[in-house]
């Protein structure tokens, strides 16, 4: 399931329901592919990309370029794992995720 320039020019929100929409959707293994502008710690950030995110949180206070660790967090909590990253033009990622197990079967801890 391919979502390409999507959480960066939306709310958080959106990245949240999409990754609840992949976890229902897709069967164990299956890949969530993102690709577009991210954030990254210890990873120098283009400054054409800092200044798109300047515009992005201009126009709208919702949006802007996500740190990929956060995306990384969205991810485990609905039982995907990253499996890869690629560096693509303009600065952008794609960035995999495979689920892992279906989440809907798991019994909560505690």
């Amino acid at each position: 399931m391919p979502s390409m320039n999507m959480i960066h020019i939306s709310p958080w929100e959106a990245t949240l329901g999409l990754f609840r929409g992949a976890a229902d959707t897709l069967q164990d293994g299956e890949p969530l592919i993102l690709y577009g502008p991210f954030l990254e710690e210890y990873v120098e950030t283009a400054l054409s990309n800092l200044a798109f995110d300047a515009d992005l949180k201009r126009r709208n206070a919702a949006w802007g370029i996500r740190q990929l660790g956060d995306v990384d967090v969205v991810a485990k909590a609905t039982d995907f794992e990253r499996t890869a990253r690629y560096e693509m033009p303009a600065n952008n990622l794609m960035i995999v995720y495979r689920k892992n197990s279906d989440h809907e079967n798991k019994t909560p801890a505690g």
